[in-house]
């Protein structure tokens, strides 16, 4: 690989964008540069390049995503998709995973039970199954989470909050029972909803 341009960050002066082979690879603390004085022209690898950014912005990357999760919790792979945006290769968002869980600050298990539980009060299993397994949450961890879920109360106020202001006709029933479907509750928890709604209605 080449290394076709070292630019310097708009918003961090202390660290520039490295372009290998003319696309964006990495970014990399200015210092880092200078000292093993890469510069456009100069043929490296990866490994070279991983090697350079793990050993000079290790503290940082670990910095920033401390900082990432401290509004709220996030999955290992939250935190390896905001290190890749931020231009960090695979053995710095590695050393970062590996301290924040050695700190405790990465628990997919413990996100998963913390989602589900608040996600529980509005959403169905389904909808906070996919939900999870697209944050990366091992599937085991995500059925782990959700056998504490109990649908049958969430589902019910889902449809109180949907029938609000409406009148219970045939169609507004199928419009409701395809809404408690949009939000991952079961087809069978639906139906015992709708019947128990327009049962106390009646």
């Amino acid at each position: 690989m080449e290394i076709t341009a070292i630019t310097p960050q708009k918003h961090d002066p202390k660290r520039c964008n490295i372009e290998v082979d003319g696309r964006f690879f990495c970014g990399m603390q200015l210092i880092t540069v200078m000292e093993h004085r890469l510069k456009a022209g100069a043929v490296v690898t990866e490994e070279e390049l991983s090697c350079l950014q793990l050993e000079g912005e290790k503290q940082t990357a670990l910095d920033k995503a401390l900082t990432h999760i401290s509004a709220s919790m996030k999955t290992e792979r939250e935190i390896r998709d905001f290190l890749r945006r931020k231009g960090y290769l695979q053995a710095v968002s590695d050393h970062v995973v590996e301290k924040m869980k050695g700190y405790g600050y990465l628990d997919d298990a413990a996100y998963a039970k913390a989602y589900a539980e608040s996600a529980g009060r509005r959403k169905g299993g389904r909808l906070i199954r996919m939900e999870l397994l697209k944050k990366g949450v091992p599937d085991e961890a995500v059925s782990a989470a959700l056998e504490g879920v109990e649908e049958a109360d969430a589902a019910h106020a889902a449809l109180e909050k949907y029938m609000r202001g409406k009148s219970c006709d045939r169609k507004t029933m199928q419009k409701a029972y395809a809404h408690l479907l949009s939000r991952g509750f079961s087809y069978d928890t639906a139906k015992d909803a709708l019947a128990a709604f327009f049962t106390e209605e009646d």
